[in-house]
């Protein structure tokens, strides 16, 4: 199959409007694009005139598309470990944007930019210290941004500057800057929320279920809008590990009574 050239043109919009503004050599019936700010390479073409198929060069980017289009199987062109299908040019556009944020945002990426701007900096003392930190911090809410579209997962807030990115388990207890700078050691919060998870108000079950502590009041829940069922949308895996932790270490599960949601009463309220 030949693409014609008015499709070629479709295919070059969708991956220079969403973030690769370099174009590769095609491959057959593949365009290939790369990015100045990402490392992810996409390569593109369409079925039947119908189906638009996105290439990409990274396991971990085309494992964390799976709300988008589905899998579909190769042969793909060299450097692509991973396709995606969908049936539409609007769908496309929201794939190759996703895949440039996933790029930018998933390990190791804002481990290596931290590294690479801090390399020079000093860091004998504190006042330096902090100021190498500050890189992190800054860097950190900027994959946490790209990571969750600048939403919050439970609220749907998408004020930027109303959003918190709360790290699961904090930069001063994390062993590396591996773990500090992992997007999924992060939440990106409406600002009640970022509160209440990092006193252990509530914390995050494997599901993706807020899970408030017995310590909160009815009245307080109610306050604060976590009266109602609320879950995290949006988590991987990777989530798991830090969430575990922030369940043992941060939660304040009182006499280990805690309230789902909503769902199940204290001792004290039933009184």
């Amino acid at each position: 199959m030949t693409i014609p050239p008015h499709v070629a043109t479709l295919l070059e919009m969708a991956a220079s409007k969403n973030g690769f503004d370099r174009e590769l050599s095609p491959a057959g019936d593949w365009f290939g694009f790369a990015s100045t700010k990402a490392p992810l390479k996409v390569w593109l073409t369409v079925r039947q005139d119908v189906d638009y198929v996105a290439a990409l060069s990274q396991h971990s980017v085309a494992n964390a598309l799976t709300g988008l289009g589905s899998a579909t199987t190769g042969p793909f062109p060299a450097g692509a470990v991973a396709a995606r299908v969908v049936g539409g040019l609007p769908d496309l556009h929201r794939l190759v944007r996703r895949a440039f944020q996933l790029s930018r945002a998933l390990p190791d990426e804002p481990l290596q930019a931290f590294e690479k701007q801090t390399a020079s900096m000093p860091k004998t003392t504190e006042a330096e210290r902090l100021v190498v930190q500050r890189v992190g911090q800054d860097i950190f809410r900027n994959s946490l941004l790209e990571y969750w579209q600048g939403r919050c997962p439970v609220t749907g807030l998408a004020v930027p500057a109303l959003l918190r990115a709360s790290h699961i388990k904090p930069w001063a207890e994390c062993a590396t800057d591996a773990e500090r700078l992992d997007v999924f050691n992060g939440l990106l919060l409406a600002p009640h929320f970022d509160a209440a998870f990092d006193r252990g108000f509530i914390t995050v079950a494997d599901d993706g279920a807020v899970v408030v502590t017995a310590a909160l009041s009815a009245v307080d829940r109610k306050a604060i809008g976590l009266e109602v069922p609320l879950v995290v949308k949006g988590l991987a895996e990777g989530h798991r590990k830090y969430l575990v932790w922030h369940r043992e270490r941060v939660f304040k599960a009182a006499s280990h009574e805690s309230q789902y949601n909503g769902r199940s009463k204290s001792r004290a309220d039933e009184t």
